[in-house]
């Protein structure tokens, strides 16, 4: 009842009942004629209503003391927002990870039965390198250049190599936001998630130069590839203070180009470098058919790629109601323009069915339709925060439908990928960035005052640039590996197998210590 009452009602209230309580005996103490027994029952009463008022009183004054802590303290819903964003994206980082079991089943079931241990390898070590180059200088260059070299500061303040001097070296005073700080909920969650982006990078190049690249060559490509070329890209059109977006207005939301169009063509020019495999080409150019020993696997693999790209988009998102975060009380993408999981679930679904049908019309290859399936997320990734879902399913079933066409297409120019990863990511990735010029047009771009605008000019100018931020690294590093000879196995490894003379373990120890055999 008190709680419902102002502290004046509520006094007013005990006195009345402490009131009749004494009335009552001191009636009753007349009617036994003892005066004296009366004038005692009074004296009890109002000692009674004296210490019910300091006790009232007592509680009112603890209760607003409570009240007062809480809301010096934030309130437990702060606390509960703070460890709700760092569980979010704690999650997407194993989520992620499925990524790489996907693409690990995949390389190895389009492998041969000779190849198919190495190419497990290859892609373990990928991961394993990528946490430690990208713990040690990845982070620091997505904060340092976002407004180019030299790497001033941004509108924003959030960028600059001061910047990223000051939190993302794991050494000196920065340190503290680059290891257990108990007052940092968000740094090691937050470098999580772009670390698996990076790895993510390397496991798509990864699948186009199995079974003839050096395990070394390999490795350094990878780190140039994920903790420093995709990086470069996500500084400049995956930061606020990023010049493309500021300057041109670019938005890839799921990062269809900056991640998956950089990885693409970055193996597109290790592929002009590397060679295709022998056997691949006839003398006359026409290109022969490689199978991987088990088709089911590399469709599963596909199939988990698309369970960890729930992660990957989710890991796009920025909850609401910190101080980093750009809303106090909605999701927001990085560029600060509002989003609901809601919407992705909508887009993303009608996006894998859209791939897979489109692919479907062109080849019954269930291959070529899982690859659909990843090609219909990349070709909307960059617009799914503006997408309506039929928009996302037609454009998804247009990625569908170009895919094997332009993987035949490059095939025809000598390029022996493997697994098409040029074409997925590579081709549909820079697909999927114009379509959101002609389709998101005119839509803010960034959650400023005044924001650039979403255009076709600024989606192809992005576009450009991803490739070229891809490309260049890609063909320059593995040309200067191919001189030293650190690029390509030797002829007679490559014919026996690479399981054979780099790996000290058989994949089907059943078929022989010789696995070559059957494969040829």
């Amino acid at each position: 009842m008190f709680q419902t009452l102002s502290p004046k009602k509520q006094n007013s209230t005990v006195r009345k009942l402490f009131f009749l309580k004494g009335k009552k005996h001191y009636e009753n103490a007349a009617c036994r004629g003892s005066f004296a027994a009366a004038v005692k029952s009074e004296r009890t009463a109002k000692t009674e209503l004296t210490e019910g008022e300091n006790t009232v009183e007592e509680q009112i004054a603890e209760l607003a003391a409570q009240v007062a802590a809480l809301q010096g303290a934030g309130g437990g819903a702060a606390v509960t927002n703070t460890m709700f964003a760092e569980t979010y994206y704690y999650l997407t980082i194993p989520l992620m990870i499925i990524i790489h079991a996907g693409f690990l089943a995949y390389e190895m079931g389009a492998s041969r039965l000779k190849n198919v241990l190495s190419s497990g390898v290859k892609n373990i070590l990928a991961f394993a390198f990528m946490i430690p180059t990208f713990y040690f200088f990845g982070w620091w260059v997505y904060f340092g250049f976002p407004t180019g070299i030299p790497g001033e500061a941004g509108p924003m303040g959030i960028s600059g190599v001061a910047y990223a001097n000051s939190i993302a070296w794991g050494w000196g005073d920065s340190a503290q936001y680059m290891g257990p700080n108990i007052a940092d909920n968000i740094s090691g969650v937050f470098f999580g998630a772009f670390a698996l982006f990076a790895a993510t990078t390397a496991s798509i190049m990864s699948g186009a130069v199995i079974e003839r690249i050096q395990s070394v060559g390999f490795i350094i490509l990878a780190v140039v590839l994920g903790s420093f070329a995709w990086v470069v890209a996500a500084a400049w059109g995956w930061h606020a203070d990023g010049w493309l977006v500021t300057q041109w207005g670019l938005h890839d939301f799921g990062a269809a180009g900056l991640v998956h169009a950089v990885a693409g063509f970055f193996a597109l020019g290790v592929l002009i470098n590397l060679g295709p495999r022998i056997g691949k080409f006839n003398a006359d150019g026409t290109a022969n058919h490689i199978a991987g020993h088990n088709m089911p696997l590399t469709v599963v693999g596909l199939m988990l790629i698309i369970v960890g790209f729930w992660g990957f988009l989710m890991a796009c998102v920025v909850p609401p109601g910190e101080g980093w975060s750009w809303f106090p009380d909605k999701f927001a993408t990085i560029y600060g323009t509002p989003i609901t999981l809601s919407a992705l679930s909508f887009n993303i679904l009608m996006a894998v069915a859209g791939g897979i049908i489109g692919a479907w019309l062109f080849t019954r290859d269930p291959f070529w339709m899982m690859s659909g399936a990843l090609a219909g997320i990349i070709s909307t990734a960059s617009g799914l925060d503006i997408y309506y879902p039929a928009l996302a399913f037609i454009i998804a079933f247009s990625a569908g439908l170009i895919l094997k066409p332009c993987a035949d297409w490059l095939e025809r120019r000598g390029i022996d990928d493997a697994v098409g990863a040029v074409t997925v990511h590579g081709t549909v990735g820079l697909y999927g960035v114009v379509m959101l010029g002609i389709w998101g047009a005119g839509f803010p771009a960034l959650a400023i005052a005044d924001a650039p605008t979403i255009s076709l000019i600024g989606q192809i100018v992005g576009a450009v640039v991803f490739f070229l931020c891809g490309f260049v690294p890609g063909y320059v590093v593995s040309f200067i590996l191919n001189m030293f000879g650190m690029l390509r196995i030797r002829e007679g490894a490559e014919l026996a197998g690479m399981d054979v003379v780099k790996v000290p373990a058989h994949g089907y120890p059943e078929w022989g210590g010789n696995a070559s055999h059957p494969a040829k």
